[in-house]
């Protein structure tokens, strides 16, 4: 496994659901995210409820600046979902930094595999050990959308 980067000077993660702003996390995911574009936010709501969420804050406003959202049994496997960086913070390890400190916090589990999708950040999973699927001819999927 690779090291876990550090987020930057000024910065905390955190695990608390009290924490998540969701107002924000649905405007980002809602407005300017790829694969959840017009995701309405009583969807988005029921998303945070049923999942394990990571947001990153500045410590001095305590402003939410990155989120990701992990839906797992805590047992075998887990899906990481949603990773979103605001604009204004981008650039500066901060989705590295949150990743791998997902990573870190599953590992304890035991988990069989960790899965995500991506069409532009392979190489940002890559440095933290996230590898294409073996056998991705074995994967599917029910598709309802």
């Amino acid at each position: 496994m690779t090291d876990t980067p550090s987020l930057p000077e000024g910065y905390e993660i955190s695990t608390d659901p009290a924490r998540i702003d969701v107002e924000r996390v649905h405007h980002w995911l809602s407005t300017d995210a790829y694969w959840a574009k017009g995701r309405p936010r009583e969807k988005q709501e029921r998303a945070v409820a049923g999942s394990l969420n990571f947001g990153v804050y500045d410590m001095v406003s305590g402003e939410q600046v990155a989120y990701a959202r992990v839906i797992t049994d805590r047992a075998s496997f887990a899906w990481l979902c949603d990773v979103y960086v605001d604009r204004s913070v981008r650039g500066k390890n901060i989705g590295t930094a949150m990743v791998g400190a997902v990573r870190d916090h599953l590992e304890p589990y035991g988990l069989r595999r960790i899965v995500l999708a991506t069409a532009d950040a392979h190489g940002v999973y890559a440095k933290l050990g996230f590898e294409p699927l073996a056998q991705p001819d074995i994967w599917m999927a029910l598709v309802f959308e």
